[in-house]
């Protein structure tokens, strides 16, 4: 089970304290859970996804590992433009859509 991490910015309570429910809170906005499952990650983001169509507030990204993605990375992110992680040569980089 992969780590995943969700950092929110501007959004209203009900969010921190959904995430703080399921995940580590380390810093203001950001939480982690070292295990979740896919089923769990997909719950809560099907979750946050739907507040986030209602409240069109801020926004929330959520970055997991996924070995079938570059560099075994995925990226969900509401509130900003799509993110796509590309691999240049070796060189990580995160391509806006």
């Amino acid at each position: 089970m992969p780590l995943t991490i969700i950092v929110t910015r501007d959004v209203e309570a009900r969010y921190r304290g959904f995430l703080a429910s399921v995940m580590l809170e380390i810093s203001a906005g950001v939480y982690v859970a070292p295990d979740m499952s896919a089923g769990v990650r997909q719950r809560v983001w099907s979750v946050l996804s739907n507040w986030w169509e209602t409240l069109r507030r801020g926004s929330l990204v959520m970055v997991w590992r996924d070995k079938s993605a570059a560099g075994h990375l995925r990226i969900e992110s509401l509130g900003e433009p799509p993110k796509n992680i590309v691999d240049a040569d070796g060189i990580l980089l995160v391509k806006r859509e």
